[in-house]
């Protein structure tokens, strides 16, 4: 009797096998087209921008803003991302950089995620009246970012500029755990990301940039 029991069961656990593998094939295959669209070298434009926008996570990305702003790239720099309580002196100190030189050119946010980071630079560039900005976050960051800030600016020219940080061995990525977990973790947040933009625009019967028109706002 029993191995009768297991023979019925068999034809649905080989099913389950072979989808669950499927399933783990294309995560894969598409872990790594995902990791071709991760910048892997800086950015190559000199084109000036309206602003340059910062997303923080770390001191390499405040400073290569930072040194873009004093090189002339932007008139002005938003930094989204702050923790509550921190302003703009603060954040020169950490650079070690004069406030009186650059203070009255930047502005600061609260955002908590990648997808508040769009929206309160779109209000913000809005304020502005800015058409372009430069973006500057990590580099495995960038392709998520780009979502969001293309879906909440659809009308807005946005130049990337990646930064790596040093932690980060991006040029073998899967041969270090760390640096896979990360990989790993940023492209199901991707994911999520694109499939959620993609529902909205499905519902809408149109593109990202219909919806911010028909709500007054961005797809987020």
């Amino acid at each position: 009797m029993r191995g009768r029991s297991r023979g019925r069961r068999s034809p649905w656990f080989r099913t389950v096998i072979f989808f669950s593998a499927l399933i783990l094939g294309g995560w894969a295959a598409g872990l790594i087209a995902f990791s071709t669209q991760v910048p892997s070298r800086g950015s190559s434009s000199s084109a000036k921008t309206d602003a340059i926008v910062v997303l923080t996570g770390g001191s390499g990305r405040l400073r290569a803003g930072l040194d873009l702003l004093l090189a002339g790239q932007a008139g002005q720099m938003f930094i989204s991302g702050v923790y509550r309580g921190v302003d703009v002196t603060q954040l020169l100190a950490i650079l070690k950089q004069r406030p009186d030189e650059v203070e009255n050119r930047i502005s600061i946010g609260n955002a908590v995620d990648t997808i508040e980071n769009a929206l309160e630079t779109r209000i913000w560039m809005q304020k502005q009246g800015f058409r372009s900005l430069r973006l500057v976050t990590a580099a495995y960051h960038m392709p998520r970012s780009l979502l969001e800030f293309e879906s909440a600016m659809p009308d807005i020219r946005i130049e990337p500029h990646p930064v790596f940080p040093e932690h980060v061995k991006q040029e073998y990525w899967w041969a270090w755990p760390g640096t896979m977990a990360l990989m790993a973790s940023e492209y199901n947040k991707y994911l999520v990301a694109w499939l959620r933009h993609r529902v909205k625009v499905l519902d809408l019967g149109g593109s990202p940039a219909a919806k911010s028109v028909t709500t007054g706002g961005a797809a987020t």
